[in-house]
């Protein structure tokens, strides 16, 4: 009997160690910056700069898609601080408003504030990408609850970013956000004005 309790337990561990390993290795969270120190530089502070549009998806944690959105983004920056006001409009007929305080530190080190946050965001630009990380606390209609993010955005050679995020609570994945950020045309912004 004790020989089996020995084999069970040594198989919960080895279980255990592969899904933290799997976790810590092969997954979205394993990326790091230093993964992506080449290519076409992510100066923040001209690729998040002027009027630009948004589209994305957020997927539950069943991996369905839950929300879609188009957004527009006004962003301007005084030397190393910038300020990015965004307008989502879901597919529900939500609006929200967003306001981040962004600062570029030495490095390439990032810090950002938003009325959302609960704290303070810290980040790193690194050749052609840009990771996030905040906690989050969701509008009491989506049930207030505070939630974990890691936010990579990749630059693409057209100008065009990739931005996938994943929402974490108690170490779950509970969502994730899929979307392109973009220049606005001319023609785009004046109609957006309009």
């Amino acid at each position: 009997m004790v020989m089996l309790l020995s084999y069970v337990a040594a198989g919960i561990l080895i279980t255990l160690g592969l899904i933290w390993a799997k976790g810590r290795y092969m997954s979205f969270a394993a990326q790091s910056p230093d993964d992506y120190a080449f290519g076409e530089e992510f100066d923040i502070r001209k690729v998040l700069n002027g009027p630009l549009a948004c589209e994305g998806i957020i997927y539950g944690p069943t991996g369905r898609v839950t929300s879609r959105f188009v957004a527009r983004f006004d962003a301007s920056w005084d030397g190393n601080t910038g300020v990015m006001k965004e307008v989502f409009n879901y597919d529900s007929g939500n609006v929200q408003h967003r306001e981040w305080h962004l600062t570029l530190e030495d490095g390439g080190a990032i810090k950002a504030d938003a009325n959302d946050l609960v704290g303070t965001g810290r980040g790193q630009q690194s050749g052609n990408a840009v990771l996030l990380s905040y906690k989050i606390k969701l509008s009491d209609e989506a049930g207030g609850h505070v939630l974990d993010a890691q936010d990579w955005m990749y630059l693409m050679s057209n100008g065009t970013v990739m931005n996938r995020n994943q929402f974490h609570k108690f170490g779950f994945k509970v969502a994730e956000l899929v979307a392109t950020m973009r220049p606005m045309s001319e023609a785009e912004a004046r109609e957006m004005a309009a």
